[in-house]
């Protein structure tokens, strides 16, 4: 009934990495629709900004690469061995949501930025953490630390374009 190896309890793990991921996601979406047309749009931005339909197709990706990270991870015995890399990753979606809703809902440049450098430290963590589990859910979160970096440094940029005073 299940691929050699994979059972019921794989599926169940695999399902709930994904609705994780996926809440988080939502969440972060909700966080950050109003703002795009209210408020982001009028904003200073660099000329290397990513066109606005980008963003959504890459956080999706990313989505997808966490979920089947953690899932790696989870796989390697559970919570009982995995709490430690499995609470970091906990901790890095809390701020990747959080990041959202200081930057787009609360508009807080600033604020994103500060966040956004704490949220990027806990995604290395993330994947160090993952490294001593899964080789393969490590490699998994580097585009997502890859994709903050870029978001970090132009958080940065778009401070410094609109900074007033």
């Amino acid at each position: 009934m299940y691929p050699a190896g994979f059972g019921m309890s794989d599926w169940v793990a695999l399902i709930v990495s994904f609705a994780v991921c996926m809440a988080a996601a939502s969440v972060g979406g909700l966080l950050t629709t109003r703002a795009i047309n209210e408020w982001y749009g009028g904003l200073r931005k660099p000329s290397w900004n990513p066109p606005d339909w980008a963003f959504a197709p890459i956080w999706t990706v990313l989505y997808i690469l966490m979920a089947v990270s953690a899932w790696l991870v989870w796989e390697q015995g559970g919570l009982s061995l995995q709490a430690i890399p499995l609470s970091i990753f906990a901790a890095q979606l809390i701020l990747d949501v959080a990041w959202s809703g200081i930057f787009f809902y609360k508009r807080m440049i600033l604020g994103g930025l500060i966040e956004v450098l704490v949220f990027w430290t806990t995604i290395l963590a993330t994947v160090i953490a993952f490294w001593g589990a899964s080789i393969l859910a490590a490699a998994l979160l580097i585009p997502y630390l890859v994709w903050v970096s870029i978001a970090s440094y132009l958080n940065y940029t778009i401070w410094k374009l609109n900074r007033v005073g």
